[in-house]
């Protein structure tokens, strides 16, 4: 799905179980699914965002037909409900920024993944991160907004001294970059989506996510690598 910041191509995910910790309202859950994994689990803290992620996966299915099993549940990241090695594949998008022990949780995903297994890992991009806690204070200091900024080799080190081995790095989403420069210029609240080019640059992203033109899909593949929003991080633990 266009909205992913995982890039599911990249993993093994066919006959696979899988988890998705902090998984929002549950988008990259209905995407492993699928795409072809076997079983999904999306674990998240937020009531409300496991409710919508619930429903997403019914209006999804009413549409489209049956996916694979996916069970949504309360939990920490810190202390995740699973036995040691339960899962095929664990992924993390956008959720270790929030996080203060965030290495507790990187060696929570660890216990739970098979030894062979894969872990992906996302944050946001420090430099373009960098310009938006400049331009606001209201974007990052939010109640559960970003505690920190993830310089380019902090998360790959964190996970490789957790016992992961990275494979690779890539970026996504940056035609976000300028449409979040833009609330941040203008409050970096939601009232910033007055402005009337905040309101522009979203509508671009509307169109660019429902129409999927060649034109916007080529540049922000182009633009990836350097001014990605997120940085996508792949790692996998050894085999005993």
């Amino acid at each position: 799905m266009s909205m992913d910041t995982i890039d599911f191509s990249r993993l093994p995910l066919a006959g696979q179980r899988v988890l998705d910790v902090g998984c929002g309202e549950g988008r990259h859950c209905l995407s492993a699914a699928y795409q072809g994994a076997a079983q999904v689990v999306g674990v998240d803290l937020a009531e409300k965002d496991l409710a919508t992620a619930r429903q997403r996966q019914q209006d999804f299915e009413s549409g489209h037909g049956a996916l694979p099993p996916i069970t949504f549940l309360k939990g920490s990241a810190l202390d995740l409900p699973f036995e040691d090695g339960s899962f095929d594949g664990v992924l993390c998008s956008e959720v270790l920024e929030h996080i203060f022990p965030y290495e507790a949780a990187i060696a929570e995903i660890v216990r739970v993944v098979r030894p062979g297994g894969w872990v992906a890992l996302s944050v946001p991009r420090a430099w373009p991160e960098k310009i938006c806690w400049a331009l606001s204070d209201a974007y990052h200091e939010a109640e559960g907004g970003h505690i920190r900024i993830f310089e380019e080799p902090v998360l790959q080190r964190a996970a490789e001294r957790a016992g992961l081995r990275f494979e690779e790095r890539y970026g996504a989403h940056a035609l976000h970059v300028p449409y979040w420069w833009l609330r941040c210029l203008f409050g970096g609240d939601d009232a910033a989506m007055e402005a009337w080019p905040v309101r522009l640059w979203h509508r671009l992203l509307l169109w660019d996510l429902l129409e999927a033109p060649p034109l916007t899909r080529t540049l922000e593949r182009w633009l990836n690598p350097v001014l990605g929003k997120s940085v996508i991080y792949h790692f996998r633990r050894p085999p005993p």
